[in-house]
C-alpha cells in the first residue's frame, strides 16, 4: 500500500446533482457520482478527448463538451484516495465535507448514476461558502491556496490523519488488465528506465500511448510509495523559458521566472528517495534544442547529479537522478521533422502497437459479444496489413486500437462514428493521392458494419 501522505491531498468542491438533488442519496451511500451514463464505464475511454467525442455522438454534436470532458475525465483519473471533496449547494451554501476512499468503479446494476467513488461523509449541514462558488460539477481548487484556507475553518482536518487511507495499490497485474501490452513489455520499459533515465513511447495514432505513460507511472509510484508527477504537451511554441527559465513582462517591466521543469527537478531533489517522473505528450512537436538548451547533457542518465550554469540565472543546477522523463510521439505524423540525433542517443524508444491481438483486447472484445464489431476489427486487421506493406507508410501508420475502446454492447451508431468520422479521415490523409485504395476501403469498412 502506498502512504497516505497529507501534501498530495487535493480539494475538490463538487454539486452532487442539480441543485444537490442527490445529496442525500448519496450522503446515505457514503458515495459520490457523476452524471455520464451515457457514456457507459468511464475507464474505457483513454484520453478527454474520447470522451468529449461519445458526448457529442451520444448527447448534442453541436455542442462542444469540453469542460464538461474535463471533469469526466478527473473524476475517473485524478482524484485520489485521501482527497477531500465539499460538497455545494448552488453557488453559496456548502452542505457537507467528505474524503475519497476509494478508487472510480462503473456499477452498471446501480440505480441512478453508475459511475461512483465512495467516500466517508464526515460532515453533513449548511454553511456560508467563502465568496462565490464556481456553478462547474466537480472543480479542483487546490491551487487556490487562500480560498481553501477559509473552507478549512469551517471544519475540523483532524479527521484525515485520523483516518486510514492509505492509498490503494496498484499494481502491475492492474497495469497489464488495462493497458494492452505484455508483461514483458513492462518487464522491458521498466528495466529502460532503470538504465537510460529517459524513454519515448512511440507508435502509431490510438495506440493508447499517453494512457499507457500515466498508467505506467502510477504503478510504479505505488509500488515505490508516492513520488511526484508532472505532464505537460510540447508544441511549436514552447520554449527554454517556458521550460528552464527565462524573463517574463510585468507590470513595471521583466523578471525572470523558473520554467516547469527546473521546479519539477527542484522538488524531486528535496525527495530524493522517491522517483519522480515528468511526462512530455507530442514531445517531437517542440523545437527540442531551442526547448532543452544546455540540458542536452545533463539528462544523460550517467550525467545526473551533475552541475551546470543556466543560460538566465547563471545559477548551477543539475538534474537530480531520481527523475524519469517519458516522452509520446506519433510515428505518423508526416508535419514533424525527425527527433534531433543528439536528443534521441539520450532516450531509449519504446515501440507500441495496435494491439487487437492482445489477451486483454481479444477479453474485451469478446465481452461485448457485437457481430459487426468483430467483422469490423478483422477489417481493420486486414487494413493496418496494408498499411505496414506499403513502401510509403508502414507500421507507424497503422490504426491503433484505442479507437474502439469505449464500445457499448449493440452500438451501432458508435461504429459508424468511428468508421466515417475517425478512420476514413485517417486513410484519406495516408492516401491522398490514391482515392481507388481509400475507395476501396471505405467499401470494405462500412460493410463490415451493415
Amino acid at each position: 500500500m502506498g502512504i497516505f501522505n497529507l501534501e498530495d491531498v487535493h480539494y475538490w468542491i463538487y454539486s452532487p446533482g442539480n441543485n444537490a438533488v442527490n445529496w442525500d442519496d448519496y450522503y446515505e451511500r457514503g458515495i459520490m457520482a457523476i452524471e455520464r451514463n451515457e457514456l457507459g464505464d468511464l475507464s474505457a475511454y483513454s484520453s478527454k478527448e474520447e470522451m468529449r467525442r461519445q458526448m457529442q455522438k451520444a448527447i448534442d454534436p453541436t455542442r462542444s463538451f469540453t469542460h464538461s470532458a474535463l471533469e469526466t475525465w478527473q473524476f475517473v483519473h485524478e482524484i485520489e484516495i485521501g482527497d477531500v471533496i465539499i460538497a455545494k449547494k448552488g453557488k453559496h451554501t456548502i452542505i457537507g465535507r467528505g474524503i475519497v476512499t476509494s478508487r472510480y468503479r462503473y456499477d452498471k446494476d446501480a440505480a441512478g448514476c453508475k459511475n461512483i467513488r465512495s467516500v466517508k461523509w464526515t460532515h453533513r449541514g449548511e454553511w456560508e461558502h467563502p465568496g462565490e462558488a464556481v456553478t462547474k460539477p466537480l472543480t479542483d481548487i487546490t491551487m487556490y491556496g487562500g480560498y481553501v484556507a477559509d473552507i478549512k475553518k469551517i471544519f475540523s482536518e483532524d479527521d484525515i490523519t485520523d483516518i486510514i487511507l492509505q492509498r490503494e495499490e496498484y499494481t502491475p497485474e492492474d497495469f497489464l488488465s488495462e493497458a494492452y501490452i505484455t508483461r514483458q513489455q513492462y518487464s522491458d520499459i521498466l528495466d529502460l528506465l532503470n538504465i537510460k533515465r529517459n524513454i519515448i513511447l512511440q507508435g502509431a495514432p490510438g495506440v493508447g500511448k499517453t494512457y499507457i505513460a500515466k498508467k505506467l507511472v502510477q504503478s510504479i509510484l505505488d509500488k515505490e510509495s508516492a513520488g511526484g508527477t508532472e505532464f505537460i504537451q510540447f508544441h511549436q511554441s514552447y520554449s527554454y523559458e517556458d521550460f528552464i527559465e527565462g524573463y517574463r513582462p510585468t507590470e513595471s517591466g521583466f523578471e525572470l521566472r523558473k520554467g516547469v521543469f527546473y521546479n519539477f527537478c527542484k522538488k524531486a531533489e528535496t525527495d530524493a528517495e522517491r522517483p519522480y517522473f515528468f511526462i512530455i505528450d507530442e514531445i517531437n512537436r517542440g523545437n527540442l534544442s531551442k526547448i532543452f538548451g544546455e540540458l542536452f547533457m545533463l539528462i544523460e542518465s550517467d550525467k545526473r547529479g551533475q552541475q551546470m550554469r543556466l543560460l538566465y540565472s547563471d545559477e548551477l543546477f543539475s538534474v537530480p537522478e531520481n527523475v524519469y522523463i517519458i516522452g509520446m510521439m506519433n510515428t505518423a505524423d508526416r508535419s514533424l521533422a525527425m527527433l534531433d540525433y543528439a536528443l534521441r542517443r539520450r532516450f531509449a524508444f519504446v515501440t507500441i502497437s495496435p494491439a487487437f491481438d492482445s489477451d486483454g483486447f481479444i477479453k474485451y472484445q469478446k465481452s461485448l459479444a457485437n457481430t459487426k464489431f468483430n467483422r469490423l476489427i478483422d477489417c481493420v486487421k486486414e487494413l493496418n496489413a496494408a498499411i505496414a506493406n506499403d513502401d510509403a507508410l508502414g507500421e507507424g501508420f497503422c490504426i491503433g486500437h484505442s479507437y474502439f475502446c469505449n464500445i457499448q454492447p449493440d452500438s451501432q451508431p458508435d461504429l459508424s462514428f468511428i468508421v466515417e468520422y475517425e478512420i476514413l479521415p485517417l486513410i484519406s490523409e495516408y492516401w491522398f493521392d490514391d482515392r481507388p485504395t481509400v475507395n476501396k476501403w471505405a467499401d470494405r469498412l462500412r460493410g463490415a458494419i451493415r
